[in-house]
């Protein structure tokens, strides 16, 4: 206890710079937003007058807080990259891949042959037998094909 109430503002700003450094070699920002959050607490402590605990209450929530914010932030980053994303992704890797047709479709539900597996189709249209054809769509497992026009 008594470490805790000798505690100064520079101790706080040491901890934060420690932390900062320590987030230099490579911890992926785990002390990125707890270092910050030391700094801050070492400045608000320089300024104002805290009890220890209080110091150590401000720590905890300006780390939860910042810690928070940043995840919100890169989730998001991540979702809208995630997105735009095509490897690991087959549906999203099949469209735009053309196969050349083994049986006449009737517009509606068929099966054609993508690389070497059979897919689960649909169609709006008749298309003969032969015809080239290339996925315009996935829809789950489901692709949707359109004869390509030459």
């Amino acid at each position: 206890m008594e470490f805790f109430e000798q505690m100064n503002h520079w101790h706080w700003l040491t901890l934060g710079l420690l932390l900062l450094a320590g987030e230099l070699l490579g911890t992926a920002g785990y002390f990125l937003w707890i270092g910050l959050s030391a700094v801050v607490v070492g400045i608000l402590y320089a300024i104002i007058p805290l009890s220890w605990q209080l110091q150590w209450v401000s720590f905890a929530v300006f780390s939860l807080f910042a810690t928070w914010l940043w995840w919100r932030y890169q989730h998001k980053k991540d979702e809208t990259s995630d997105a735009k994303r095509v490897l690991n992704q087959k549906d999203k890797q099949l469209i735009g891949q053309t196969s050349r047709l083994e049986e006449d479709i009737i517009a509606g539900s068929c099966r054609i042959v993508l690389g070497d597996t059979t897919w689960s189709a649909k169609s709006f249209q008749n298309i003969p037998k032969g015809t080239l054809v290339h996925v315009v769509s996935v829809d789950g497992i489901i692709l949707t094909i359109e004869p390509i026009k030459k």
